[in-house]
């Protein structure tokens, strides 16, 4: 029996200072799907990415991954299980290959190309140095080696701003994939076309709380959004 979310957040409050970025936030983020989380800048769309990876942890609220209460989780087990790729890419080693390989020590090299290809990189890449990476670049490679991991979940946020249209494509076309192949991904974009192709289920964030959640195409999205 499949389950009925991944992770479910009940009454999720986060603030930041004074600030209150999440404001009793209620969503449901289902198995094998692509949830597209939207809204315009400063409405808490990569905080909410961040609890779910335990970078920040709500004030109030409860958040549960596979029934459980997500604290109770050890922390490096739950961030080999979902995988976050910022929208500012971190770099750890100084070659993509490395990067790639990081958590994974005995990837092949065919394994390595492969991913490479998935990201829209071209095999040869895998030799290149990572400083001087662009920042597009730097991002795929990051990807890449979140999926290397082989996660449950993969955690997105803005994954093809800085890219062209053939390796945005390339992109939508691995989300695609992973959830055709029973992953869960949440993505975070501004990009409503890109969330009308590729999500299954869309949150609309506004000033921190939950606006609307629908199928693409039956909620409004904020105009920023777009």
């Amino acid at each position: 029996m499949q389950r009925e979310s991944v992770f479910a957040l009940r009454g999720v409050t986060l603030r930041h200072g004074p600030v209150v970025v999440l404001d009793e936030v209620y969503a449901r983020i289902p198995p094998a799907a692509c949830t597209a989380v939207v809204g315009r800048s400063g409405a808490g769309k990569s905080r909410l990415l961040r609890l779910l990876v335990r970078l920040d942890d709500p004030g109030t609220g409860e958040i549960t991954f596979c029934g459980s209460p997500l604290a109770a989780y050890d922390v490096l087990d739950l961030r080999r299980r979902v995988q976050l790729v910022a929208q500012q890419p971190v770099i750890l080693t100084d070659s993509v290959a490395e990067e790639i390989s990081f958590g994974c020590p005995d990837l092949t090299r065919a394994r390595l190309s492969g991913l490479l290809e998935r990201v829209g990189l071209a095999p040869s890449f895998r030799d290149r140095a990572t400083p001087g990476l662009s920042g597009g670049e730097a991002q795929r490679v990051c990807l890449a080696r979140a999926l290397a991991l082989e996660p449950e979940v993969l955690l997105l946020d803005e994954p093809t701003a800085s890219l062209d249209a053939a390796s945005a494509d390339a992109i939508e076309h691995t989300v695609r994939d992973l959830v055709e192949s029973g992953g869960t991904v949440v993505l975070v974009s501004h990009n409503t076309a890109q969330v009308e192709r590729v999500a299954d289920q869309v949150i609309v964030l506004e000033h921190g709380r939950v606006l609307a959640t629908g199928r693409p195409g039956d909620v409004e999205y904020p105009q920023a959004a777009s």
